[in-house]
């Protein structure tokens, strides 16, 4: 480095007369800088802010702050309603401008994501086999109460609910539903959709249940598109870990288009076209975390947290299903009828005895997939429908029906008396031939205790 001993004294002033100047031109070149970086970033977030604003609109059908025009007077409800209705819902997106220098700030995604990301807590009464049984000491089951733990983000509204998205193995089998906001007040929820297949569900909070203080501090989450991801993107995860309340985990996209294999192992796309496909993720996926968000780090969801491989063998491999795959089954189930559990003495049946016909089975024998008919109870409802042995059951009030056990749980949300469509696929000469039939529901035989 130059120091002033280093000239003679004749050559210090204009030394000193140079230095003056480049510093000066220095701090022009700074204050330019800073004004371009300024600018930029309010360019950038003009440009996130309206980009993300008009494509969640785009892909979902919804107009900011207004009521949908076209489907509203069918009563139907697109993936950001929300943010048009009511109580005017706020999206979750994280401003470019919040990111310094081009490095990646997860405090920033978590602190505006959070107030869109719930806690549900799932209560329901199972039948346990005696420990004893095994060793020739009462036979008998118990009854007990079971709790679990998921997570969910807030998806939209419609007039009367606040509906939210999870997976369906979190809400299966509930006889009461607890969701949680950020602001750590629960509300109980109820069932709007499920689909068992793709392992999604829609739950719904009544509008006049949800205090005022709680409206003003959550969000919709803002939906983005998993299929624009990159492999090695930067991702984070958000969700109710171990029931503990929300946590934050952060990783990478490992892949994109993974099936889960039977053998818990990921296979790519290509090793199973008809699969569902997966986002990779080295981010934690724990116990808990189901039905929470995979957000990318512009704040916007683009996967639901699904599964993670548990093996001495495997680290760092949770999946997420992509939003974009499933974003037109979620729409649907915003759309239907919310219902609860039906009182014991109204619970309903249809008559048949039946076993599943999964996938597997669908192609080794050409069955079709669903609940094959074993047998059908005289007199029953699917009798008098003219359901016949030997028919495969596929959809149950408009719903997939994957096996008998979801048919078994969906029907207890149905009143002996009420009338239901039902697809099933009718045995014919080499083939199986669609037919839909209208069942009235009967009344369920009441188990004693």
């Amino acid at each position: 480095m130059l120091e002033y001993n280093d000239f003679e004294n004749r050559d210090r002033e204009l030394y000193e007369a140079s230095a003056r100047k480049v510093k000066k031109q220095s701090k022009v070149r700074r204050a330019a800088k800073k004004i371009g970086a300024v600018t930029l970033s309010a360019a950038l977030f003009g440009g996130v802010a309206a980009g993300t604003f008009q494509a969640v609109n785009y892909a979902a059908g919804y107009t900011s702050y207004a009521a949908p025009e076209a489907d509203s007077a069918l009563g139907r409800v697109s993936l950001s309603d929300a943010q048009g209705t009511q109580n005017m819902l706020q999206t979750a997106v994280v401003p470019a401008a919040q990111t310094s220098g081009g490095n990646l700030d997860v405090s920033h995604i978590a602190e505006s994501v959070m107030p869109s990301i719930v806690s549900i807590t799932n209560k329901s009464v199972q039948e346990i086999k005696n420990y004893f049984s095994m060793f020739g000491y009462g036979g008998q089951s118990q009854v007990m109460e079971t709790e679990s733990a998921g997570s969910g983000f807030i998806i939209g509204q419609n007039a009367d609910e606040l509906l939210i998205v999870t997976n369906w193995h979190v809400v299966e089998n509930a006889d009461t539903l607890s969701v949680c906001f950020v602001d750590n007040q629960a509300y109980e929820a109820n069932i709007k959709g499920m689909d068992s297949v793709n392992d999604l569900a829609v739950i719904a909070i009544p509008l006049d249940s949800i205090s005022g203080d709680t409206m003003s501090q959550i969000k919709v989450a803002a939906v983005g598109d998993s299929d624009a991801l990159k492999v090695g993107e930067q991702v984070v995860a958000i969700g109710n870990a171990l029931g503990y309340g929300q946590s934050v985990t952060t990783g990478i996209v490992s892949a994109k288009n993974r099936s889960i294999g039977s053998q818990s192992r990921a296979v790519s796309a290509s090793d199973s076209e008809e699969a569902p496909t997966y986002i990779q993720t080295d981010a934690a996926i724990n116990p808990g975390n189901s039905g929470g968000a995979l957000v990318n780090m512009r704040g916007e969801v683009i996967g639901i947290n699904s599964a993670k491989m548990s093996s001495t063998e495997v680290e760092g491999m949770g999946y997420a299903i992509p939003i974009s795959r499933v974003s037109h089954i979620i729409e649907t189930l915003m759309n239907e009828t919310t219902r609860k559990k039906v009182e014991e003495s109204q619970r309903s049946n249809i008559g048949i005895s039946g076993v599943t016909i999964d996938t597997s089975v669908s192609q080794a024998y050409g069955i079709p997939a669903g609940v094959y008919v074993a047998e059908v109870a005289a007199g029953g409802a699917a009798e008098e429908a003219g359901i016949t042995k030997g028919s495969v059951i596929t959809e149950f009030d408009g719903r997939d029906v994957a096996g008998i056990e979801e048919l078994k749980e969906l029907l207890q949300y149905y009143a002996a008396g009420e009338t239901v469509e039902i697809a099933v696929m009718v045995p014919g000469t080499g083939e199986y031939n669609h037919k839909t039939v209208s069942l009235t529901l009967k009344q369920a035989a009441v188990q004693k205790s």
